[in-house]
């Protein structure tokens, strides 16, 4: 499961402004079976409290966040925003993990009420999740050997963090824990450098839109961090422009 030692900072109660709507069947999603995997989103989620929309049977749409995950006993416990007790039956359940990409899954709740706490519930982990992964741009890997990163100033110190990948509305980047922690979804990042390939240089601001922690073989814990570009110049873009079209003649 995730390590828990990155904690980055959990965002306040969810309000109905926060409310995700359901993914439709005309959408391109995929099904997650994988109880690592879902264990690992939705650890992620309570770390980050992402808000859960949840539509219960009968009734409108109630806001909640994930306060715990418990993979030995493979349960949740569901934060709701309402100190009431949910109808049972098929409820849904929907979630950012950042941009334009959603969580889904579906359980015949039994609300567990969690004593002496009216607005908290145990619920069994999915054993199935819906999850989209849509983007505005194409992504794009970043080659191996090739020296693709993004410097920047952060708390006065400056840190580099590897791109995995980009596209002309974003990058992808690779970082430790400790680079990470001060890092949150809407953080501003401004006047990075980024570094793509050996000879194209640009710099621009990046908005923090997704932290996902995840365990690598050789470097251990780190983080995904991904980055919308939110103001670059138009020569800057020009330049990204042209290393975008290079890359998709490479494949």
């Amino acid at each position: 499961m995730t390590d828990l030692s990155f904690m980055p900072m959990r965002k306040g109660p969810p309000m109905l402004s926060d409310a995700v709507d359901r993914i439709t069947l005309n959408t391109v999603a995929h099904e997650m079976r994988d109880p690592f995997d879902i264990g690992d989103t939705l650890s992620m989620l309570a770390q980050t409290g992402e808000a859960v929309t949840v539509y219960p049977p009968g009734r409108d749409l109630v806001m909640a966040r994930i306060a715990s995950i418990d993979p030995e006993r493979r349960t949740l416990i569901l934060d709701l925003a309402e100190d009431s007790l949910l109808d049972e039956g098929r409820t849904c359940f929907v979630a950012s993990l950042g941009g334009n990409a959603k969580i889904q899954f579906e359980l015949d709740a039994n609300w567990t009420i969690v004593p002496g706490e009216g607005n908290l519930v145990e619920l069994p982990l999915p054993v199935a999740c819906l999850v989209l992964n849509r983007r505005a741009e194409q992504r794009l890997d970043t080659p191996i050997g090739v020296n693709y990163s993004a410097s920047f100033t952060l708390l006065g110190k400056v840190l580099e963090m590897p791109l995995y990948d980009f596209s002309r509305g974003g990058v992808g980047l690779r970082a430790t824990p400790d680079q990470a922690y001060e890092l949150y979804v809407g953080k501003k990042l401004e006047g990075v450098d980024l570094e793509l390939g050996n000879s194209l240089a640009i710099k621009a601001d990046l908005e923090v839109r997704l932290l996902r922690p995840f365990r690598t073989f050789l470097l251990g814990q780190q983080v995904q961090v991904g980055c919308r570009i939110s103001n670059i110049t138009m020569q800057m873009r020009q330049g990204l422009d042209r290393a975008v079209n290079t890359a998709q003649k490479r494949k």
